[in-house]
């Protein structure tokens, strides 16, 4: 008489291990992203979407006006000294100019920066540290939406900072 094969426990064999790891890689894989979703919030759609959307208008007005004007600055950024030197050049001379420098993808990078009137149409003031990487450039006569003209631009640190960057009318 063949006597019946002895079978193992279930937490001597392979598979119900194999399943449960499985299960449980997939529930720690999930909270690591939640956590990083939650922790690392990029932002990037506004509340007022569509009121923003149709300020374009707006944006275009602006550009048509600095253009008008004939308008057009050369920036220079010394990161060495942290020195940001604006050359303007055009029929208005404001007694300050507002420059947003705009991270790409994260607004938490995000600088705004006032010039002063030094002379002529040269514009200057300091960054308190050294920049990197890409950055967008807006350059109006005063901080917000209610600036008559906009001048804009792109750079990217340190490689372009030892150029003149050109800004111009733009939204």
């Amino acid at each position: 008489m063949s006597s019946p094969a002895a079978e193992t426990p279930w937490y001597k064999q392979f598979w119900p291990w194999f399943l449960l790891g499985l299960l449980l890689s997939s529930v720690i894989f999930s909270m690591v992203f939640l956590f990083f979703s939650v922790r690392y919030y990029d932002g990037s759609v506004t509340a007022d979407y569509y009121k923003k959307g149709l300020a374009i208008n707006e944006q275009l007005a602006k550009q048509e006006h600095a253009s008008q004007l004939g308008l057009s600055a050369a920036l220079r950024v010394d990161n060495v000294t942290g020195d940001v030197i604006i050359d303007l050049e055009g029929e208005r001379q404001p007694a300050q100019l507002h420059l947003a420098l705009i991270f790409p993808t994260d607004s938490d990078f995000d600088r705004e920066l006032m010039l002063n009137h030094v002379r002529g149409g040269r514009y200057v003031t300091t960054l308190e540290e050294p920049l990197q990487y890409r950055w967008y450039l807006q350059l109006q006569p005063k901080e917000g939406e209610e600036a008559e003209w906009r001048l804009t631009g792109e750079i990217r640190f340190p490689e372009d900072s030892d150029r003149d960057i050109t800004l111009v009318p733009g939204i």
